[in-house]
């Protein structure tokens, strides 16, 4: 496996994702005005979903720290920090670095990225093995993580690339506007989600997978209790399209409540050191 330092640095990231998603969570209305750039309440929620999901996913990862089991969510988890703050520094004339919570989440970023060199460093120098342990998922049974990546790859490649005006970007499925600055915050996390799960289309192993759904689940968890709670920001009738936010995050995350309890979660922690 990799180093304790870079384990160490996954911990690290638990707790600074853990602080700023709660805080973010909890306090939308107030934080929002403060935050590193201009964002709505619900914006602040979401995006505290995604930390809280990401505290999680570093947590249970420097927990079980088996680089076969784990090594795909790393991915994300390096992925994500790496092109967010590649975000904050092509917006950095819009940054505003003025309240705590926007120093807490560039230092967040800063220490992410640094797990992320570290733990690629160590990958090179260590070279650990992801070979499959544990039973192979058949070709069949990848089809959904086919579709997952093609259709959460697209909705981050577009988040990416596409301009303020264009298809989607104006309430058409997310209920408000965003600025570019938060579009493209949103296809960093959205490509990161689709490129980790990419090695399952070749690396098969059924533990791994279990993991990497299990630790992806708190993301789905805490997106689809904002969005529910900002529900009246939605207007079906009007912009039908929202619905799409809701069926995506519900038709990953109810499946996956059966899958978990009929296959587990991969391994328990004490199998994992």
């Amino acid at each position: 496996m990799l180093s304790n330092t870079s384990r160490l640095l996954t911990y690290v990231c638990a707790v600074l994702y853990g602080i700023l998603g709660i805080l973010m969570y909890v306090m939308p209305e107030q934080l929002a005005p403060v935050f590193a750039w201009k964002v709505t309440a619900f914006m602040t929620m979401t995006i505290g979903g995604w930390c809280i999901g990401n505290a999680w996913i570093a947590y249970i990862n420097a927990r079980r720290w088996k680089w076969n089991l784990v090594y795909t969510s790393l991915i994300y988890l390096w992925v994500f920090g790496i092109g967010e703050l590649i975000v904050l520094f092509l917006f950095r004339d819009k940054l505003v670095l003025v309240h705590p919570i926007a120093w807490l989440y560039f230092v967040t970023l800063l220490v992410n990225v640094l797990a992320a060199i570290v733990g690629v460093i160590d990958y090179f120098r260590i070279r650990p093995s992801n070979a499959p342990d544990g039973e192979i998922i058949t070709n069949p049974q990848k089809i959904p993580a086919i579709a997952f990546v093609l259709f959460v790859g697209f909705l981050g490649l577009y988040g990416l690339t596409a301009q303020i005006g264009a298809i989607g970007t104006n309430g058409g499925i997310f209920p408000e506007v965003m600025s570019l600055f938060t579009l493209r915050s949103f296809g960093v996390f959205y490509f990161s989600l689709a490129l980790s799960v990419v090695p399952y289309f070749w690396n098969g192993s059924r533990n791994a997978l279990l993991h990497h759904s299990m630790a992806a689940f708190a993301l789905i968890l805490f997106i689809t209790i904002a969005a529910f709670i900002y529900l009246p920001l939605f207007n079906f009738a009007e912009r039908p399209g929202g619905s799409l936010y809701f069926i995506v995050y519900l038709a990953v995350g109810i499946p996956l409540i059966f899958i978990f309890r009929k296959y587990g979660t991969g391994t328990s922690p004490n199998r994992s050191q």
